[in-house]
């Protein structure tokens, strides 16, 4: 009698074991035979030259640089900057931000966080938002931008678009304490 309960209770306990270990090893089963393909390519140390004719227009460094195929967009998490050069080669403006993303087909790089923009004259501009149009050659923003010049003044406006040289800023509802000084001719 004693013999009987201990094997009913063996045979329980391998049913049991191998009824659960059965449906652990076919769930890995299905898994393992699923093909995951992930969509994107993940560079690092990334310097991306873009030029017209033969001339460097513009270089883009990034730390990290993803690249999404199926939506053809590449993301920057970890910062980028944007140098822009003229026909000979001198930067004439320098960008930089927190994150970007480049959107292929719309020929469109959104900047966001912590946007800076230095121009050749040393104009400084911030905002949290810089969109560059590719297509027309031009920046804007939606979002509350400032504009420093190097005697320390500073223009804020709520809207903005410029050329891809930064030199000839407009903006919208535009605050600031500037002095303008002009020579009246008489």
């Amino acid at each position: 009698m004693f013999k009987m309960p201990f094997v009913w209770g063996f045979l329980c306990l391998v049913l049991l074991l191998t009824s659960s270990c059965e449906n652990d090893l076919k769930d890995v089963e299905k898994i393992s035979s699923k093909q995951l393909a992930v969509p994107v390519d993940i560079s690092k140390g990334v310097t991306i030259v873009y030029s017209d004719s033969a001339l460097v227009k513009a270089q883009l460094q990034t730390p990290l640089l993803y690249h999404y195929k199926d939506k053809d967009y590449y993301e920057m998490t970890k910062g980028v900057t944007i140098i822009f050069y003229d026909k000979s080669h001198i930067e004439t403006s320098r960008v930089t931000a927190d994150y970007g993303k480049m959107k292929v087909k719309e020929k469109l790089t959104e900047l966001k966080r912590n946007v800076v923009v230095v121009n050749k004259n040393g104009k400084k501009f911030k905002s949290e938002e810089l969109i560059w149009d590719q297509a027309s050659k031009k920046f804007y923003s939606n979002k509350l931008v400032s504009m420093q010049d190097l005697q320390g003044q500073v223009l804020y406006g709520t809207s903005f678009i410029s050329d891809d040289k930064f030199l000839n800023p407009q903006f919208t509802q535009a605050t600031g304490n500037l002095s303008l000084s002009q020579k009246v001719a008489e």
